[in-house]
């Protein structure tokens, strides 16, 4: 197995931070003593100006502010004029403009459970798009009967109107089982492979960590099916007894970010650690990334930096090893995005990866499949950030987490 790339415990500073963040001294050395970041001293969300990056190599960006009043955003895609589609988890899924404007909430998005992480989650186009409408929602949908009271990460699909007010012929295609009386770790994550199947990440739930090494449920899974909910011949487990024939992977504990590797086409998700223990992985199809049977993470509460991993151990033989990791701090990533415009040509092939508690945009340079560096963009920038996509003006663009959200479009100036 490849042995991930992992950091060194980090400095902290106020206006110049994140010297190389999160490198080792043989990964730093290899980049040349890593980049730096500065910010001047007023917060970026206070701002209403583009605030400048400036990092090694030469690259001149500034963050700038799309839209802002959104509320508790968690996702955008891009439709073909330009025009975002973007969620909101209370369950408003909304259009917004090139000029910045944002839409009444679409009509017809199916019921969502908003409760701690739940809610409206990610929404994707169908790859046939520009003929069908078709879009693809993820979240958290309340449990009736005898499930009452619990939930669980289901997937719809409908038909946007023309004119982007309305979904219809809105059918589920997906429902993670069994539901769970929780409100935490859906995943929830939505990537369309180039065979057109779909990939969905699913949480642990938190509550529910031993299941995930069990094949007869969707916990801690990554699955993949077609549009319809159908199940692909070819998929990993199609045929054995007693297992769920739609897993793609399993043995994760809460995946929040999901791309497709541009050259090789392969999925790479990252998912959460317990208290530290961030992982990226290369998500194959059929394999076990060993959660909790294996971390690089602490139980809550547990000394930090002077902890046993969950588990006991951070390998065993037959389950997976990230590309890269954070420890001894979380810094619970949420969105990804590979780089792969002209915009910003010195990032191109690199993967950005948003974080919620660490308040950054983080960017990792790859040698084919290995990470070897690591920096912290955005650290003053104050924002939880949730979601972050290549838009088709090769710009990047992130969402901001919280009741007054925002999105930032990431430009060279």
């Amino acid at each position: 197995m490849q042995t991930p790339s992992h950091p060194t415990s980090p400095t902290r500073r106020h206006t110049l931070r994140w010297l190389g963040a999160g490198l080792g001294s043989t990964a730093l050395g290899a980049c040349g003593g890593g980049a730096v970041l500065v910010w001047g001293e007023t917060p970026a969300s206070a701002a209403s100006s583009p605030l400048p990056i400036d990092t090694q190599p030469a690259v001149k960006a500034a963050a700038v502010i799309v839209v802002s009043g959104l509320s508790r955003t968690w996702a955008l895609t891009f439709l073909p004029d330009g025009r975002m589609l973007v969620t909101e988890r209370t369950g408003a899924l909304r259009i917004v403009g090139l000029d910045g404007k944002a839409a009444a909430p679409i009509v017809g998005v199916p019921a969502v459970d908003a409760r701690g992480q739940g809610g409206l989650l990610d929404v994707a186009l169908d790859p046939a798009f520009a003929a069908n409408r078709r879009v693809y929602l993820s979240y958290a949908e309340a449990g009736t009967g005898a499930e009452a009271g619990r939930n669980g990460t289901a997937v719809a699909r409908g038909v946007l109107s023309n004119d982007g007010t309305r979904l219809s012929d809105v059918q589920v295609i997906f429902r993670q089982t069994p539901k769970i009386d929780s409100t935490a770790h859906f995943g929830s994550r939505l990537v369309f492979a180039p065979d057109g199947t779909l990939f969905i990440t699913l949480g642990d739930r938190f509550s529910q960590r031993d299941a995930v090494q069990d094949l007869s449920n969707t916990l801690g899974k990554v699955v993949r099916i077609h549009p319809d909910g159908s199940v692909p011949k070819d998929n990993p487990f199609v045929g054995r007894a007693g297992v769920r024939e739609e897993i793609w992977s399993y043995g994760h504990r809460n995946v929040q970010g999901a791309a497709l590797h541009p050259v090789t086409g392969e999925l790479w998700t990252h998912e959460h650690g317990p208290q530290g223990g961030d992982e990226v992985n290369i998500t194959r199809a059929g394999r076990n990334y060993g959660w909790p049977k294996i971390s690089y993470g602490c139980e809550y509460g547990a000394p930090v930096g002077n902890c046993p991993p969950v588990g006991g151990a951070t390998s065993a033989p037959g389950m997976e090893q990230p590309v890269t990791y954070w420890v001894p701090t979380s810094i619970a990533p949420c969105g990804m995005a590979f780089y792969t415009a002209s915009v910003f040509p010195q990032w191109r092939g690199n993967l950005f990866v948003g974080a919620l508690a660490g308040q950054a945009l983080w960017r990792l340079q790859l040698d084919g499949n290995k990470v070897v560096s690591r920096e912290a963009l955005l650290t003053d920038l104050g924002e939880r950030i949730r979601d972050v996509r290549q838009g088709p003006d090769g710009a990047i663009y992130l969402i901001s987490d919280g009741a007054s959200a925002k999105i930032y479009r990431l430009q060279p100036v």
